[in-house]
């Protein structure tokens, strides 16, 4: 694992933001509901094909992050507002995606 896909901090910036502060300096910040669209577990894409299967108008605009718990040492699981909470974000996508 690189010092790029090692999070030193994982917190809230603001009511729709999340904040990721990675060992090698870089800073991640995520809008909470993109992240929420963001999420590839077997729900929100299907397995076999990767076609998305989450629908952009069934994610609410105002989708929020309930609980971040770790899962090993390389990924979060969030829980949403939403009630989705299977979702496993690897260290390595988020970096990805900031």
């Amino acid at each position: 694992m690189s010092e790029a896909t090692v999070p030193v901090a994982i917190r809230q910036d603001g009511p729709d933001r999340l904040r990721i502060d990675w060992k090698d300096g870089h800073v991640s910040l995520y809008a909470v509901r993109e992240l929420r669209k963001a999420c590839r577990c077997a729900r929100c894409v299907e397995e076999l094909t990767g076609r998305p299967l989450l629908r952009d108008e069934n994610v609410p605009a105002d989708v929020r992050p309930v609980r971040i718990t770790p899962v090993g040492r390389y990924a979060i699981g969030i829980a949403w507002t939403d009630g989705h909470d299977t979702g496993i974000y690897t260290f390595e996508y988020l970096r990805e995606l900031g």
